[in-house]
C-alpha cells in the first residue's frame, strides 16, 4: 500500500510520469522505499533544500502508522 501511495505522490510532481518506479525492501530495522525517476525530474522530487523529499518522508511516515519507513531517492544517473 505504501509503495502505491508514494508512487502516486511522486507522479504528481514529475514530468516523466511513466519513468517513476518505487521499490520496497524489507530490512531488520524497517522498510525502505526506493524512488527512481527520470534524471531531469530528480531536482523536482528533492526540491529546494530537500523540502519536497522531506515532505514525502513525513507523509509516508504518517501513512506507515508506527512502522519505520525510510524513503530513499535514488540517483539513476550515477554509474556504480
Amino acid at each position: 500500500m505504501l509503495e502505491e501511495a508514494l508512487e502516486h505522490l511522486v507522479k504528481g510532481i514529475v514530468d516523466h510520469k511513466d519513468e517513476v518506479a518505487v521499490r520496497r525492501k524489507e530490512l531488520r530495522r524497517g522498510e525502505v522505499l526506493e524512488v527512481r525517476v527520470h534524471p531531469e525530474d530528480l531536482g523536482r522530487v528533492i526540491g529546494r533544500s530537500g523540502r519536497t523529499a522531506s515532505a514525502l518522508r513525513t507523509v509516508m511516515g504518517a501513512l506507515a502508522g508506527g512502522h519505520t519507513v525510510r524513503v530513499d531517492i535514488v540517483d539513476t544517473d550515477k554509474v556504480r
